[in-house]
C-alpha cells in the first residue's frame, strides 16, 4: 500500500439532493475521488453532486447493490490505482468526517475490512427505527452463531481494502449488500474490526427502513445471505 493511501469513497444515492453536498462537503480532504452513484435519481441529486466536486455514476436498475456494483465498476476501469475503498450512505445520517477512523485500523493494525457500528450511545434518538435494531440484533446474532462471529452491525459505514473486496467478487443488488461482504469476510478469514461511529437521523425518508416493504424485503434478504452460508460448506 501507498505511504499516502489512495483512498476512493463510494456514495450509493437515490434522490438525495438536499443531503448528498453536506455529505460530500464533509468528507475529508485526503480522499482520492467521491463517487456518487446515483440509482435512478429523479430530483437533483445528480447536479448537486457534480456541483460539490464528485464523480458521477448512474444506474437505473432500482437496488442499494446495484448502486455499489455500479460504483465498483467505475473503480474497476480507472487506470490508476485504489488502496481503499469506502462507502457511506448518502442521506447524511454518517458523520463522514469519521472517514479517518475507520480507515486507520487498515493502515496502522493491516485490517482488511472495518465496519463503523453505530453504538448505542453515540446514536442520535430516533435514528434507527425498532425494526433495524431488531433486524441488526437477530442478523449478528446468528452470524454469531454460525461462523463465531463479532460483528454487532451491518453499518453502511465502512472501509474495506480495494484488491481485498475484489477477492469477495460482491453479488447481491439489492438490501443484502452489507451482509454478503460481512459473511464473506467471515468465510475467507480476512481481519476485520468495528469502530464506534455517530449516526444521526437522516434527512429525507429511507427507503429501507421508511417502508413497511422495505423493512421486510431487507429483512428477508439479509436473513437469506446469513442462511445460505451458514449451512455452505
Amino acid at each position: 500500500m501507498h505511504q499516502r493511501p489512495i483512498i476512493r469513497v463510494i456514495i450509493p444515492a437515490y434522490n438525495e439532493q438536499d443531503s448528498i453536498g453536506l455529505v460530500i462537503d464533509a468528507i475529508p480532504s485526503n480522499v482520492q475521488e467521491i463517487i456518487v452513484a446515483s440509482n435512478n435519481s429523479t430530483d437533483g441529486t445528480v447536479a448537486r453532486a457534480r456541483q460539490h466536486g464528485a464523480t458521477v455514476v448512474e444506474e437505473s436498475r432500482p437496488g442499494y447493490g446495484y448502486a455499489c456494483l455500479k460504483g465498483l465498476a467505475y473503480v474497476k476501469a480507472l487506470k490508476e490505482e485504489t488502496d481503499i475503498i469506502v462507502f457511506l450512505d448518502g442521506d447524511f445520517s454518517d458523520y463522514p468526517e469519521e472517514l479517518e477512523k475507520l480507515v486507520h485500523p487498515i493502515l496502522e493494525e493491516n485490517i482488511d475490512l472495518v465496519v463503523g457500528a453505530r453504538d448505542a450511545a453515540l446514536r442520535e434518538k430516533g435514528s434507527m427505527t425498532r425494526p433495524q435494531i431488531f433486524g441488526n440484533w437477530l442478523a449478528t446474532t446468528l452470524m454469531r452463531w454460525f461462523f463465531n462471529s463479532k460483528f454487532t452491525d451491518l453499518g453502511p459505514f465502512r472501509a474495506i481494502k480495494y484488491e481485498r473486496l475484489l477477492e469477495l467478487d460482491m453479488q447481491d443488488k439489492t438490501y443484502g449488500w452489507t451482509v454478503e461482504m460481512q459473511l464473506k469476510v467471515l468465510k475467507k478469514s480476512m481481519a476485520y474490526k468495528e469502530v464506534p461511529v455517530r449516526y444521526r437521523n437522516r434527512i429525507g425518508v429511507s427507503k429501507v427502513s421508511g417502508t413497511l416493504k422495505g423493512a421486510i424485503f431487507a429483512g428477508v434478504k439479509i436473513l437469506t445471505w446469513i442462511f445460505k452460508y451458514g449451512f455452505k460448506k
